[in-house]
């Protein structure tokens, strides 16, 4: 095992403490173990399959999962899919996939399914470390839609400057330009989430709130009554039980109204 600063162990603490490892490779999920001891996990628990993976996660509350891709009684894709749809407490906690199959196809799919990372094997305690280290301290935006539910998937640049004499002008066009991205996305899944919502109910209603908390959000930086008001209708019709298509559409379309006048004026 390799020597990590002290430090940067007690930041990975929080994240780590409880490790759920979803292998039927004894021998491997052994490997896991040890390693995930050496950066100071308290608790690992290891299942062979599915269904006893969702219990465990359902009592112990893990900050990372791993999970093999593929093995016999497990489909990684379909448990990561499923922890991420789940009530669980955890279903927004790390999920590393674990596999021999590196190919495009297996690592789409595993970020398709809604995983942070993607670990190789074999690999070393270096390997893991890295997607240890990038689950805990560089947490990622959370996307709750209809089609999809996980980590923001798309990955910024870092070779892009942005020392201390990056213009502050720069940075505020930076701002800006993300926070219309964010807003594009939202509309979108509010849009979807409308649109299906009479297939899915519970994760339309899921997205809704999701979308109308970003917005409301975004509403404040800078300030946006017009958006605020809006968002506030949603938040109204959204207080009702139980939610009902017909009560949320009128709020939403308003939003996605809005959205459309201001991208046109914007561009015209």
């Amino acid at each position: 095992m390799f020597a990590v600063d002290r430090r940067l162990l007690a930041k990975l603490e929080p994240v780590v403490q409880r490790v759920l490892v979803v292998d039927p490779n004894l021998h491997a999920a052994r490997l896991l173990t040890e390693i995930m001891k050496g950066l100071g996990s308290r608790d690992v628990v290891v299942q062979p399959d599915q269904d006893l993976a969702l219990m465990a996660a359902e009592e112990m509350e893990p900050g990372i999962v791993f999970i093999e891709r593929s093995g016999e009684g497990l489909d990684g894709e379909a448990l990561a899919r499923a922890l991420r749809r789940s009530h669980l407490e955890c279903r927004r906690a790390a999920i590393i996939m674990v596999t021999a199959d590196a190919t495009e196809r297996a690592i789409r799919g595993a970020r398709d399914s809604g995983v942070h990372e993607f670990l190789r094997k074999p690999f070393t305690s270096t390997d893991l470390f890295k997607r240890v280290s990038n689950v805990a301290l560089k947490p990622r935006g959370w996307v709750e839609a209809m089609g999809y539910v996980g980590p923001d998937r798309r990955r910024f640049n870092s070779g892009e400057f942005s020392g201390k004499r990056k213009r502050k002008a720069d940075r505020s066009e930076m701002d800006l330009a993300g926070q219309a991205d964010v807003k594009d996305q939202a509309m979108r899944i509010l849009a979807t989430a409308l649109d299906r919502f009479d297939s899915d109910p519970v994760q339309a209603a899921r997205a809704i709130r999701e979308q109308a908390a970003t917005l409301k959000a975004l509403a404040l930086k800078p300030s946006d009554p017009c958006l605020a008001v809006a968002v506030g209708a949603l938040e109204v019709s959204m207080a009702g039980a139980p939610l009902t298509k017909a009560a949320l559409a009128a709020p939403i379309e308003a939003l996605l109204a809005m959205h459309k006048a201001g991208h046109l004026a914007r561009t015209g």
